[in-house]
């Protein structure tokens, strides 16, 4: 039901905003992020459940205590662009959290003004590809349950816009307390494991 909002809500958001897109990067990075994106996509439908929910809260906690300590990701040379661009993707692939990974790259390489949109984009193009090979193995994408549920993720979507506004004002703070939030979270879904 995830990817299914995330490729409406981004198609959306792109039918105005894709003259905005830096098409040169998303080209360049997907030659890293996309075959990764696949490993993660057959790791998701191979890998015990048991491995991947100790995957997806391990890179959730370290995304937190990251946030919590006001630390981040910054990548400053060539080589290590591509392993976050690798990572990411792997990441994106199984869970759909690989953003920080990749944002720490593409901020340097894509301009201010075009970033958000061509995460989108890349976004769009990886949740394309796990709900294409969900759809070819027979996965139930629960479909009517997501469009059902377009006018709660629409609230939720519109909240988002607004506070990502607030956020980029406030930025230092937001990472802070979510962070904290996520490492609470985080411990007690691993206790319960």
């Amino acid at each position: 039901m995830i990817g299914f909002h995330l490729l409406f809500f981004s198609a959306l958001t792109l039918r105005t905003r894709i003259n905005n897109v830096d098409w040169g990067y998303i080209k360049h990075s997907s030659v890293f992020i996309i075959p990764a994106a696949l490993a993660g996509v057959f790791g998701l439908l191979n890998l015990p459940n048991d491995w991947l929910l100790i995957f997806i809260y391990s890179i959730t906690l370290f995304y937190a205590f990251l946030w919590l300590t006001s630390m981040n990701i910054q990548s400053d040379k060539s080589w290590l662009d591509k392993v976050l661009l690798v990572s990411g993707g792997y990441v994106a692939g199984t869970s759909l959290s690989g953003a920080p990974l990749m944002v720490a790259v593409f901020m340097r390489h894509v301009a201010a003004s075009q970033l958000r949109n061509t995460m989108f984009v890349l976004w769009f193009t990886i949740v394309t590809i796990k709900m294409t090979t969900f759809a070819a193995l027979n996965v139930d994408l629960h479909f009517v349950s997501a469009l059902l549920l377009i006018p709660a993720a629409a609230i939720g979507h519109v909240i988002g816009l607004k506070t990502h506004d607030l956020i980029l004002k406030n930025d230092e703070i937001f990472k802070r307390v979510i962070g904290g939030m996520l490492m609470v979270v985080c411990i007690l879904g691993l206790a319960q494991m």
